[in-house]
């Protein structure tokens, strides 16, 4: 394990590891141990009870977050005629067909948070897997990017919608907000977040399936939250 520096050291000692912090207490100590000199994410930790080996436990879908994340997030769009109008009108960054799948393809190019495809598109997203797949960024209809209905697909993502997908290890990671936030906003998206979460347990998934929730700053120690009061599965 890479040793830790001199400021992570330093804060860490507000953190108590084997504690497990009321979300009240633990949303105020986020914010006192990121130690990053601009304003930085709070995101959450979620260890699954799935097996992430087997196909049919992993987890892919999306959460709206009720304040966002406060990140300005980059659509791109996959999309031609009335449909890429209707993406323009959201507000999309990029839109465009061959054109971009060429760009991801001769340059590596993946400058953008979320990419959407219209379902006629995706002949010729599929092409475009070996790119965007390892980075997360591949259209998925699991995922709410594969659709027809390009204006809401866009202003939903832009508003603050996240796709959430379990890591090799069963674990879901996903931002739930700023520093800057008020507390009450950072406490209302980590419970959407995690209820929302909750409604996305696999049917062959035995057990609990929520079973450990961390919160951390960008640069700083993670805090475990206390579930009691969370409408968890």
């Amino acid at each position: 394990m890479a040793k830790r520096g001199k400021k992570y050291q330093e804060v860490r000692k507000q953190v108590d590891a084997l504690k497990i912090y009321a979300l009240d207490e633990a949303v105020d100590l986020v914010k006192k141990v990121s130690y990053a000199n601009f304003d930085a994410s709070i995101e959450v930790h979620v260890v699954l009870g799935i097996d992430s080996k087997k196909s049919d436990q992993n987890v892919r879908s999306t959460v709206s977050l009720p304040h966002g994340t406060g990140k300005e997030v980059r659509v791109l769009v996959f999309a031609e005629g009335e449909k890429a109008e209707a993406a323009n009108k959201a507000g999309a960054d990029f839109v465009g067909g061959e054109d971009l799948a060429q760009k991801i393809t001769s340059e590596g190019w993946t400058d953008f948070d979320v990419a959407i495809a219209s379902s006629d598109m995706m002949k010729v997203v599929g092409k475009l897997g070996r790119v965007l797949g390892p980075k997360g960024l591949m259209p998925s209809p699991k995922a709410g990017t594969v659709t027809d209905d390009i204006e809401n697909a866009v202003s939903a993502f832009k508003a603050g919608k996240l796709e959430v997908r379990n890591d090799k290890t069963g674990n879901v990671h996903f931002p739930v907000g700023k520093k800057s936030f008020e507390n009450d906003k950072l406490k209302e998206n980590i419970v959407s977040g995690l209820e929302q979460l909750s409604k996305l347990k696999p049917s062959t998934s035995k057990g609990k399936f929520i079973r450990r929730v961390v919160i951390a700053p960008t640069m700083g120690p993670g805090i475990k939250i206390d579930l009691t009061g969370i409408s968890l599965i």
